[in-house]
């Protein structure tokens, strides 16, 4: 077996180390930048090989003991091994490199953080574990140090063999102040949804649907929901309701934190909240602004969404960024005038080219652009600073720490 000794230049999107062998790229993970290593290459590319360490020559400084026993095995934290105050730094480097490499200077990246053990709400198991790394075998457990103490307490008392069996979704936290699991109020275990036909009295925008009038709560006609997948969660003295299955913030601290920074120096007239979801960021804004207008292709979530802002004064429409733009946006600003700001918060493949060409033309004041993926969030950013927009502020959301996982939020503000 041949090795060889390198000493990686830097930390990578996806948390693989960089260095170099004879000239050509090599990537390795459990590695830290700085450190002097030896590797084995495990597959070689036209372009790249992939090596794994074989032995730590001169270890980095910032390197520390896993603190989980199936760290390398479970397909889930990758940084464990590296102290938490670097591990900050790499993240807010790769956010910075993303941006740099779009041709946007980044000064100084503020990151916003919290407890870096014990802070996931949400997990998913597969017939009561986790899957390992690269493979679809399933690793036993009962304990998960960055999981909360609400999913501990599950994994510790119920053994694995009378876990759900299947891909399951998990929620589990002390900010829980409702949930459908019987005797324990701050721990849900989603079911399968089934489609129900709920009858509305709120019409969702965009759509032909009748409405039909419902005494007990407004919901959207054909969506699916199960009312023992429902979650309500007090976040900042405020009560929002979610479906565990749907897409929620599985860090509670580190949301609170960034409500904070997406409301800061906000108010006015009207708001867009673009990709809303179940309503999180327009709970908030619906305090500062007039006018709170939703905009989500995903109706499920609009079900909550419109429990949440109930007593709010707000519009939700059910249709993608695209279909808004090109069947509403032009009639809204006709009829409310402009939006005073816009909070987005698109997918991974982030914004629709529609959305991202409306907002560059019709230049709102202020843009709070929240992003799950580095890479396409300075794709767009680079086209609102080239269409007049200027970049004002960067952060670095640390949702996930022992993981390379970047979150991010950016201020964008335009004048005459």
């Amino acid at each position: 077996m041949k090795y060889y000794t390198l000493t990686p230049e830097k930390m990578v999107f996806g948390g693989n180390c960089l260095g170099k062998i004879n000239g050509k790229n090599v990537f390795i993970p459990y590695a830290i930048p700085g450190e002097k290593i030896e590797v084995e290459i495990v597959k070689s590319l036209n372009d790249y090989d992939l090596a794994k360490i074989h032995k730590i020559i001169e270890p980095s400084v910032h390197r520390v003991k896993p603190f989980c026993s199936l760290y390398e095995k479970c397909g889930g934290c990758n940084m464990q091994h590296i102290d938490t105050e670097f591990q900050r730094k790499l993240r807010a480097e790769m956010l910075k490199s993303c941006f740099e490499r779009e041709g946007i200077d980044i000064q100084d990246i503020e990151i916003i953080y919290g407890n870096e053990k014990n802070y996931r709400s949400r997990i998913q198991l597969t017939d009561g574990g986790f899957n390992e790394k690269e493979s679809n075998n399933i690793i036993e457990l009962n304990n998960c140090p960055i999981a909360t103490k609400q999913i501990n307490d599950y994994l510790e008392s119920v053994p694995q063999n009378i876990r759900p069996k299947g891909r399951v979704h998990f929620f589990g936290d002390d900010k829980i102040i409702e949930s459908s699991t019987k005797n324990n109020s701050k721990f849900v275990i989603a079911e399968e949804s089934k489609k129900i036909q709920f009858e509305s009295s709120v019409k969702p925008k965009g759509t032909k649907n009748k409405i039909i009038k419902n005494k007990v709560k407004p919901r959207f006609s054909g969506t699916t929901f199960n009312e023992n997948n429902n979650c309500v969660v007090k976040i900042k003295n405020h009560t929002i309701q979610f479906d565990v299955k749907g897409f929620f913030q599985s860090n509670l601290e580190v949301l609170e934190k960034t409500i904070d920074a997406i409301l800061w120096n906000m108010c006015g007239n009207n708001v867009l909240d673009m990709y809303s979801g179940c309503g999180t960021f327009s709970v908030f804004l619906a305090e500062l602004f007039n006018k709170t207008i939703l905009v989500e292709h995903n109706r499920d979530a609009l079900v909550h969404a419109e429990i949440n802002l109930q007593g709010k004064k707000h519009d939700t429409y059910g249709q993608s960024g695209k279909k808004w733009v090109e069947t509403n946006a032009e009639f809204i600003l006709k009829k409310e005038g402009p939006f005073d700001a816009v909070v987005i918060d698109p997918p991974r493949s982030g914004m629709e080219n529609e959305v991202c060409q409306w907002l560059c033309k019709n230049k709102t004041n202020q843009i709070r652009s929240i992003s799950c993926n580095a890479a396409t969030h300075a794709r767009d950013a680079k086209k609102l600073i080239q269409s007049g927009y200027k970049l004002t502020k960067l952060f670095l959301l640390d949702f996930y720490p022992q993981t390379a996982h970047i979150e991010s939020l950016a201020y964008f503000e335009y004048y005459d």
